[in-house]
C-alpha cells in the first residue's frame, strides 16, 4: 500500500487532512492515488521522484508518461519478499509485461530478481534485448505462431502451452528438427479453472467460456498425450489465471487448491509437476473508494492454501509462481497533459480538452475505466469546478474523465491523470495519426528518457507509396 503522503498532508489521528486554501478535505491515510515519491513543492507544484512535473513537461513535452522508479521497485520487493516470508518452498514472481513492456521496465524488474511473463514474440524480443535471460522468461498467448514458438525454443524460455494446436505444432517442430533441436521443450500447461470473479467481462479469464487454456474436463486426454510425448515435452508446470483488476481474495485461494488437485492428477500419468503458476490479477486503487487487498494480503492466503493442500496430500511443495502486472506498475505512473480549449454548456456540462486522450489511454472508452486527476501547477488551490476532461481525437467517446473535481483551470495548466502505468502505453495507438507520447523514468531528482516521443516521420515510416501513385514531377 502507499506509505507516503504528499506534502501538505498532516496526520490527525486515523485521518489525514489536506489543506486546500480555505477548504479542508479529509482522506484516509492509505488512499493517496499518487506514486510513492509524490510531494507538493514550495511552488505549489506536484513533484514525482524529486522532479517538478511542470518542468518535465517543459523539457519533454506533453502528453508525457512519468514513471516513478521508487514505486515500481517497492512493489517488486513487496511481492518478492511476501512470498519469501509466507511460503516455505521456492518461489518466483514474474512481471506480466503486457501491462507495460519496454526495455527500461523489463530491466528494472529483472534487477529486482523478478522473471518476465511475455505474451508475444515482440514482448519476448524486448525482454531479451533488455538483458533478461531466457530461462527467466515465460511465453503466453492463445495463438502462438510457428515463428514465435521457434523463437521461444531458441531463446530458452518456458512456453506456456494454451491449446492442442500449440502442442501439435511443437511435436511437428521436434520431428522436423530431429536431434539438432532443443528438445525436450520446457513447457507449462495452461488450464481453464472454471472460477468466476467480479471484474469487467473483457478481463475475466477464469470461467469455462474463455478463449484461454485447456478444458479442465478433458485433463485425462491432455495428460496422457503429454506423457506419451516425453521425448518432446519437459512439462514442468501448470498455469491458470482468473482475470484482472480483482479485489476478492477467495477466488485466488480456490484456484490454488484446485491447482494442487491438478498436480496430483498429472502425477498419475507420470508427469512430475514442479511448478504451479497461480496467475495474477490483483486490482489497484484507481479511485478513492477502491479497496483492493495489499500485496501481502493477497500472497499470504495463497501460500497457506498451497502448503496445506500439499501437506494433506503428502506432496512435495512445488515452486510457486505468480504473474502480477497491473499491481506492480499501475500506480507507479501518471500521465501529464497540457490543457487547451474549454467549452461550457450552461446548465449541462463544462468540457476542458487536453492534448492527448484515447490514443495514449484507451481504457476509458474500452472498459469504461474511471480515473482521477490533479492540476500539477495548482495542487492546493480549492476544488471549485466539476468538468469533463475530453481528449483531442475526432471521436465523441474520447472522454478521459467525466465529472472531475478540479480547481479553476485555464489553457496551459498541466493536468495529471493518476494510475496510468498499466495498459496505457501498451495499448496506445496512432489514432488520428497522433504520435505516441514520450515516457520518462524519475528518481532522486533525475529524469531519464525511456521512450522517445514519436515524430510525424515515424508515423509514415512503414508506409509504402506505389510508384504509380506518386505525383509526376514536371
Amino acid at each position: 500500500m502507499v506509505s507516503t503522503h504528499p506534502a501538505g498532508v498532516q496526520e490527525n489521528g486515523s485521518k489525514y487532512i489536506l489543506s486546500q486554501g480555505n477548504q479542508k478535505e479529509t482522506v484516509s491515510p492509505n488512499q493517496s492515488l499518487l506514486p510513492l515519491s509524490a510531494k507538493i513543492n514550495d511552488r505549489d507544484h506536484l513533484e514525482i521522484g524529486g522532479c517538478d512535473v511542470t518542468t518535465l513537461v517543459k523539457q519533454f513535452g506533453s502528453p508525457l508518461y512519468i514513471l516513478d522508479e521508487e514505486s515500481l521497485r517497492t512493489a517488486c520487493r513487496q511481492y518478492r519478499d511476501s512470498f519469501k516470508q509466507y511460503y516455505q518452498g521456492e518461489s518466483t514472481v514474474l512481471y506480466a509485461s503486457k501491462a507495460w513492456n519496454c526495455l527500461a521496465v523489463c530491466a528494472i524488474v529483472a534487477s529486482e530478481d523478478l522473471g518476465i511473463d511475455v505474451a508475444s514474440g515482440g514482448e519476448l524480443y524486448t525482454a531479451i534485448q533488455s538483458g533478461v535471460n531466457g530461462d527467466k522468461i515465460y511465453l503466453h498467448s492463445n495463438n502462438k505462431s510457428r515463428e514465435e514458438l521457434i523463437f521461444a525454443v531458441e531463446s530458452g524460455c518456458t512456453i506456456v502451452v494454451d491449446n492442442w494446436y500449440e502442442l501439435n505444432t511443437l511435436v511437428e517442430l521436434a520431428s522436423k528438427n530431429g536431434s539438432s533441436s532443443c528438445v525436450p521443450y520446457r513447457i507449462m500447461l495452461r488450464l481453464t479453472p472454471g472460477i468466476d470473479c467480479h471484474t469487467h467481462d473483457y478481463i475475466r479469464t477464469g470461467q469455462l467460456d474463455s478463449k484461454f487454456g485447456f478444458d479442465p474436463n478433458a485433463l485425462d486426454d491432455l495428460f496422457a498425450f503429454v506423457s506419451e510425448q516425453s521425448s518432446v515435452f519437459n512439462c514442468v508446470g501448470l498455469h491458470a489465471h482468473i482475470g484482472s483488476q480483482i479485489f476478492e481474495k477467495q477466488p485466488h485461494q480456490d484456484l490454488a487448491a484446485l491447482m494442487v488437485e491438478w498436480l496430483r492428477k498429472a502425477a498419475t500419468y507420470g508427469i512430475n509437476i514442479s511448478e504451479l503458476n497461480v496467475g495474477g490479477g490483483l486490482g489497484i486503487k484507481y479511485i478513492e473508494s477502491d479497496d483492493p487487498p495489499s500485496i501481502e494480503e493477497w500472497v499470504k492466503p495463497i501460500c497457506q492454501v498451497i502448503e496445506k493442500a500439499c501437506l494433506d496430500g503428502n506432496l512435495p511443495l512445488p515452486k510457486l509462481l505468480c504473474e502480477p502486472g497491473r499491481s506492480l506498475i499501475g500506480t507507479t505512473c501518471v500521465t501529464a497533459y497540457s490543457i487547451g480549449a474549454s467549452k461550457e454548456i450552461p446548465g449541462i456540462r463544462k468540457y476542458i480538452a487536453v492534448d492527448g486522450g484515447m490514443s495514449d489511454n484507451p481504457r476509458p472508452i474500452t472498459y469504461q475505466s474511471i480515473y482521477r486527476a490533479v492540476v500539477a501547477n495548482k495542487m492546493t488551490v480549492p476544488l471549485s469546478e466539476t468538468v469533463t476532461i475530453a481528449g483531442k481525437h475526432c471521436e465523441s467517446g474520447d472522454i478521459l474523465i467525466k465529472d472531475a473535481q478540479l480547481p479553476k483551470t485555464e489553457a496551459g495548466d498541466i493536468l495529471v491523470v493518476m494510475g496510468t502505468g498499466a495498459y496505457n502505453y501498451s495499448m496506445s495507438s496512432n489514432y488520428n495519426r497522433l504520435p505516441r507520447p514520450a515516457a520518462v523514468l524519475v528518481g532522486n531528482g533525475e529524469a531519464s528518457l525511456i521512450l522517445q516521443r514519436e515524430s510525424y516521420q515515424d508515423l509514415i515510416r512503414q508506409d509504402c507509396l506505389p510508384e504509380r501513385l506518386k505525383k509526376n514531377e514536371q
